[in-house]
């Protein structure tokens, strides 16, 4: 009995001292994600400045969208600049342009896109009794209104924004391929050749079968700028800031950040 009972003492440690382990284990790997996340932030913050640096040092207003690749701490990280008129602006948008948005980028029937389109511009039109409507505040806002599912939100939060001000018509020189299919109707063609004569660099790419009510090529002083950190266990850190130009900061820079998101993404890290 003794024997048996010094056995089950022995199992009952080993037990133990594995489930020690593991969890030793577990806590080494979540300080080690948390380290990474804290240093790619910083690098990807780091990359975004310098781009932001160039941007003031230009003569001419920065009016594409536009991928630089920045070295910085023995990394290479690339930076996507948006000019947030290439957005849909949820805020300032023309409902037509909304139920464009819903049909083609949200997949939803014509007759469910126009509905939702009617209920976004009912939501933020001004009530009895404010001066205006409830403003969006963040893309994430469109999960409040009825009909938007996580689903939907998903396919239409990287081509919409709550900021870019204006009359909320859109620069497709800064528009992503995503934004260029909505205004193109869902054709795929005319939406690539537009991106590729515009990240070609060419000096006039013809936008003139776009709906020009819905098209505007005026500059903007407002910018999403994404800095895609590769990390060392093979994922990468996008780090995202929204910016605004020519408004001096705290610090006295000529730029000014007011918004800032970092989230994971398994792709490799290269940017097309």
């Amino acid at each position: 009995m003794a024997l048996v009972a010094v056995l089950w003492i022995v199992a009952a440690l080993s037990i133990l001292v594995t489930g020690m382990v593991q969890a030793h284990r577990d806590e080494i790997r979540l300080v080690a994600s948390a380290r990474q996340t804290v240093q790619g932030s910083a690098l990807g913050n780091a990359a975004v400045q310098l781009v932001l640096q160039q941007m003031a040092a230009r003569t001419e207003p920065v009016a594409r969208l536009s991928r630089i690749d920045v070295e910085f701490a023995g990394q290479t990280i690339p930076v996507e600049v948006t000019p947030l008129n290439g957005l849909i602006d949820l805020n300032r948008a023309p409902e037509a342009l909304l139920a464009a948005l819903f049909t083609v980028a949200g997949k939803l029937a014509p007759d469910a896109a126009a509905g939702l389109a009617k209920a976004l511009v009912a939501a933020r039109a001004a009530g009895p009794l404010t001066q205006r409507g409830p403003r969006f505040e963040a893309v994430e806002d469109l999960l409040q209104l009825p009909g938007v599912d996580f689903g939907l939100y998903a396919r239409l939060s990287p081509l919409v924004t709550t900021d870019a001000l204006g009359g909320g018509r859109v620069n497709p020189m800064a528009a992503p391929e995503g934004v260029l299919l909505v205004l193109s109707d869902g054709d795929v063609a005319r939406a690539a050749r537009i991106a590729a004569g515009r990240d070609g660099g060419g000096p006039g790419v013809d936008t003139t079968d776009l709906p020009a009510q819905f098209v505007d090529t005026v500059a903007t002083t407002r910018f999403r700028l994404v800095a895609q950190v590769p990390l060392p266990d093979g994922r990468r850190l996008l780090s995202s800031r929204l910016a605004e130009t020519g408004k001096l900061a705290a610090d006295g820079v000529p730029w000014r950040i007011f918004q800032a998101e970092d989230r994971f993404d398994q792709a490799p890290a290269t940017m097309n």
